[in-house]
Formats: C-alpha cells, sequence, structure tokens
C-alpha cells in the first residue's frame, strides 16, 4: 500500500494549540491533569479515524484539455475532467502544475463531486513566452470530515502546449476583410486612381467609373455599358528581414518588440499571401532562420512553424553582412522589409546595407521606437533634472530622426513606429506600394 502523503487540515492547528494550553495550565492546575490525557487520547483516535477515513478514499481519474496549439499572450480556457466512480459525495481541491511562464487565473479549483459522475472544471491560463511548454500533472487534496488532516495526492497527466506567436489578429483580419469592415483595425482602403495593372474582370459600368475603363467591344454585344475591372498586380515577391539582436528584448508592455515584431510579420504575412504574393522571412543577429518567399495558405503555417521558439539573441546587428546574404540568395525584384529598432551608431552601416539592397529590391525599414523615449519627450519637466532628461530625449530623437531622413532621401520606404502599431503600418505601407507600382 502507497503511503499516505497528509497534510493538516484547518482545525489540527488550533486544535494542538488549546492542548498545549492546557498543558501549561497544569502547571498552576494539576487537577486538570486528567482532563488533559482525555483530551490527548481523543485527538489521537479522531487523527487514526481521519488518517483511515482518508485512506479509503477513491481517486478519480483525471484528463486535461487545452489546444495544443496556443498564442502568446491570450487566454485560453483549460478543461479538467474528473470521473469519480465513489458512491459518496467526494470535495476536492485540484490546482495543475502548469508552466512557469504562465499566467493563471481561478486556481486551485473548489470542487464537489457527486457520486457515481464525470465533472468538468475550468480555469483560465495565458502564455507570455514562446516555445513548448509542459504539464506534468496535477494535485488533488481531499479535506477529512473532521477538518483534522488532509489527504494530497499527485496525478501524473504529462502534456505539452506549443505557443506560437498570436494568430488570433489573423483571425480578426479575415473576418473584418470578409465584411469590408479592416478599417476597424486602422487598414486603409484608398481608391486607385488610375486603370490599376492587371485586368481582372468584366462588369457591368458603375457610377463614378472612368470612361476608359468601358469595354466598347462588349458594350456593343450586350448592348449595355460594361467596364473592365483592374486588381493590383499579384505573383510580386515579399522578403521579411527581422533582427534578432538584443535591442529587441526591450519590453514596453507585456510583450517584447520582439515578439511584437513576430505577431506583425504574421499578419502581414497573411495578407500577402491573400493578395496573391510570394512571402519570405529571413532573421538575423539570433539564430538565423530562412523560408525562400513561397505563395499559397500553408505559407502562414510553415512561417509559424519555424519562429515559434525563436527568441532575440544577445548581438548586435550586422546589416551589411545580412543585406548581402540576401542580395545572393533574392534574385526576383522584391519588397524587403527590414524590422529593427535603430541606434544612431546604425545609420552609416544601415544605408549602406539599403544601397546593397536597392540594386535590385525596394527596401522598407521600420523602425520600432520606444514608448518610454516618448512619453519623456512629451513630459513636462518638473525640475532641473528632468528638463536635462527631456532636452537629453529631445536631441537623441531628433539625432534619430535626421538618420531616417537620410533613408528615405536615398528611396529606403520608412515606417517609424511604436511596436503595437506596427502590424497596421506594414499592412498599410505595403498596400500603398502595390497601388503605386513602384513594386
Amino acid at each position: 500500500m502507497r503511503l499516505l502523503r497528509l497534510l493538516p487540515g484547518p482545525r489540527l492547528l488550533p486544535l494542538l494549540a488549546a492542548w498545549t494550553a492546557l498543558a501549561l495550565a497544569l502547571v498552576a492546575l494539576p487537577a486538570l491533569e486528567r482532563v488533559w490525557l482525555g483530551m490527548a487520547s481523543l485527538g489521537l483516535l479522531a487523527l487514526a479515524w481521519e488518517t483511515l477515513a482518508l485512506g479509503f478514499v477513491q481517486t478519480p481519474e483525471c484528463r486535461r484539455d487545452i489546444a495544443p496549439v496556443l498564442p502568446l499572450g491570450v487566454h485560453r480556457e483549460v478543461t479538467l475532467e474528473l470521473d469519480h466512480r465513489g458512491r459518496a459525495p467526494l470535495r476536492l481541491q485540484a490546482f495543475d502544475h502548469h508552466p512557469q511562464d504562465a499566467e493563471v487565473e481561478h486556481l486551485p479549483l473548489e470542487v464537489l463531486l457527486p457520486p457515481q459522475s464525470r465533472t468538468q472544471v475550468r480555469y483560465r491560463l495565458r502564455f507570455n513566452r514562446r516555445g513548448v511548454h509542459r504539464f506534468p500533472g496535477i494535485d488533488l487534496r481531499f479535506p477529512g470530515r473532521l477538518g483534522l488532516l488532509t489527504r494530497q495526492v499527485f496525478v501524473a497527466m504529462p502534456g505539452e502546449v506549443r505557443v506560437y506567436p498570436n494568430f488570433a489578429e489573423v483571425s480578426k483580419y479575415a473576418l473584418l476583410a470578409s465584411d469590408n469592415r479592416l478599417s476597424q483595425l486602422g487598414i486603409r482602403q484608398r481608391r486607385r486612381r488610375g486603370s490599376g495593372l492587371e485586368f481582372h474582370q468584366l462588369r457591368e459600368y458603375r457610377e463614378g467609373d472612368s470612361l476608359r475603363q468601358i469595354d466598347w467591344k462588349a458594350t456593343s454585344r450586350l448592348r449595355k455599358l460594361i467596364a473592365r475591372e483592374y486588381q493590383d498586380e499579384r505573383d510580386q515577391q515579399i522578403m521579411l528581414l527581422l533582427d534578432g539582436g538584443f535591442r529587441m528584448r526591450t519590453q514596453d508592455g507585456r510583450l517584447s518588440h520582439f515578439d511584437e515584431s513576430l505577431n506583425a510579420l504574421l499578419l502581414l504575412a497573411y495578407v500577402v499571401q491573400r493578395q496573391g504574393d510570394a512571402v519570405g522571412l529571413m532573421s538575423f543577429a539570433n539564430e538565423e532562420r530562412f523560408l525562400p518567399p513561397a505563395k499559397g495558405k500553408e505559407v502562414l503555417a510553415r512561417m509559424m512553424n519555424a519562429v515559434f521558439d525563436l527568441e532575440a539573441g544577445a548581438q548586435t546587428p550586422d546589416f551589411i553582412s545580412v543585406c548581402t546574404q540576401l542580395g545572393e540568395r533574392l534574385r526576383k525584384r522584391s519588397l524587403v522589409v527590414i524590422i529593427t529598432s535603430l541606434r544612431d551608431e546604425d545609420s552609416a552601416e544601415l544605408a549602406e546595407a539599403c544601397r546593397l539592397l536597392m540594386e535590385r529590391h525596394l527596401v522598407l525599414v521600420a523602425n520600432l521606437r520606444e514608448r518610454v523615449l516618448d512619453d519623456l519627450d512629451l513630459a513636462e519637466p518638473a525640475d532641473t533634472e528632468a528638463a536635462l532628461t527631456t532636452a537629453a530625449t529631445h536631441q537623441y530623437l531628433q539625432e534619430r530622426e535626421k538618420s531616417l531622413n537620410r533613408l528615405r532621401h536615398d528611396g529606403v520606404v520608412v515606417l517609424d513606429t511604436r511596436p503595437d502599431a506596427l502590424a497596421v503600418g506594414l499592412i498599410n505601407r505595403y498596400l500603398d506600394i502595390k497601388r503605386s507600382g513602384r513594386l
């Protein structure tokens, strides 16, 4: 028989305290000795009975139900199913040994299991770090009826989940796109000023269409105005270049700049494949991951599997080296999107790297701006020290803006944004570039 793991119940310590106080009282009142011995005997009998009763408690069968893949930073529900085969109601407390990197709500769970029943209980969990996370099992605690002891049983339930960059925004985008409500995400849907770049289909003429869109042959044949409809050029190529250096570890909110960038890249990749373009990914300044540009619905899944366990490293980015490598791998003219966090010392090197790429490609540099610098720049200084801090911050931001302006002057498309607005900013720039025909 396995040894019982017993813990003190809520009434055991008060009982021991009363028994100890009575022992101290014996010094002044020896006549209380029989009461003290009787109390000790009753206490030992109660403990023996409680131990015996807890030994016969039948541990319910347990099962954990959780999705095998979870998005980063999003609450998800975990279900514990308890199968009780006993003939009497069973009260217990359940605690799931969740991974250390998870935040949980509603644990431990207080449960009353009816006899011969299968009961489900739930708690909420959120991961703040990507990768593979493992669950060893759960602890069940059964309180004794007298409240003197509690039995604890560990039920091994090994399991694991994979935490990916937040793909919830992808689902939200798909839903809003189907209802033409992308403006709720901040996506601009400007009307094209020209006739577009590729013929899409013929349709009836609508008010506001250009006369150049009218197909006179089809109009003559059908005896009603027929217009040509155009779409943005498809089969273009987008390459996402992600800085994984130490600066991307910066954390303004709950997520680091690197995690915010991954979430944005996934949403951008989804939009790109919806537009009929090919999209690829390359990380640098950490463990290199390279996905050549490809098209199709499976691209997003491949990208998630490639980066779900990728973390920002401890290196400084070498822009010239990575852009030289990318230039050798990327032959077709592409839109190269570089996501990084710039410093003054990067200006000359990044400008040279962009010039190398721009011999064949169009380059977009997305710089992640720290929220704390914006707050310091806008704050009203309360004293001399705060005024010096504000002045230094203002000067630092001015130097950064000069670096970005030099890139713009060289023909680089520049996006300077805070991490929480990166996804919308990238999508708007990408769509603007497609409509302009620059690519």
